[in-house]
């Protein structure tokens, strides 16, 4: 996965911290990772402390950073500063090991859009060693 150094970012920052800290460690390095149960097999994202299925402690494994919008949203206006250029995509994407993950959708003019469109993640950093995972047209 492409990272992006942005130490400049503007806008809200996760904390990093509980189930989400090894996630956005490993993005900044350039991995995207999600959660697979190592009792029952079950893979979920977002991060959780227990599998949503057996209740198990989950670990990590990588993704390919790979996926299809399943579906998506354009961001016209916002009640308060804008922490992005207006209109920005936000999007669920179907990854192939099976989980389904939220992100802003970047490098493409919101209205080209497709549901089903091929996505490849990215990171973007905004601090030294934590990034959050952007997706972009494949």
């Amino acid at each position: 996965m492409r990272v992006v150094r942005d130490l400049e970012w503007q806008g809200p920052v996760p904390a990093g911290e509980g189930e989400y800290g090894e996630f956005f460690a490993a993005a900044a390095e350039g991995r995207l990772l999600i959660q697979q149960c190592p009792q029952c097999g079950n893979r979920q994202h977002y991060p959780r402390a227990l599998c949503t299925a057996c209740a198990a402690e989950p670990e990590w494994m990588e993704a390919a950073g790979t996926g299809n919008v399943y579906t998506y949203t354009i961001v016209r206006q916002y009640g308060v500063p804008a922490f992005a250029e207006l209109p920005y995509v936000l999007a669920m994407v179907d990854l192939p090991e099976g989980v389904r993950m939220f992100g802003g959708l970047t490098g493409i003019d919101p209205e080209a859009v497709e549901i089903g469109m091929a996505v490849t993640a990215y990171a973007r950093t905004y601090d030294d060693t934590h990034a959050m995972v952007f997706w972009e047209p494949a």
